[in-house]
């Protein structure tokens, strides 16, 4: 069976105001087993260590293909649309803005 991997896009952080780093793609590995808590600490831990590797892509196409030149099942996410209303610092004492 074909490990598979999810690519997609990430979003901007909520600690972030810009859209650094959201140009590129990531191929992530599906977790192939699930974790287990450790008996002597109680730490969650796991035996895959693929979990914590993420490739970054410049392109979708670019991911799609090292996916498929290495036997992998792509599981592709779209990015959601980002809807930006611009606002400047004037806008709060417009005389015609509503006051709560």
């Amino acid at each position: 069976m074909a490990q598979v991997v999810r690519i997609y896009q990430p979003p901007k952080t909520a600690m972030q105001s810009g859209t650094a780093n959201t140009d590129k793609w990531v191929l992530e590995f599906e977790p192939a087993a699930a974790r287990e808590v450790e008996p002597l600490m109680g730490w969650i831990s796991g035996r895959d260590t693929r979990r914590q590797v993420k490739l970054r892509f410049d392109s979708r196409e670019e991911a799609l293909a090292y996916a498929a030149r290495n036997g992998y099942q792509a599981e592709l996410e779209q990015p959601h649309a980002r809807k930006f209303k611009p606002k400047s610092y004037a806008d709060n004492f417009r005389p015609d803005r509503l006051r709560g």
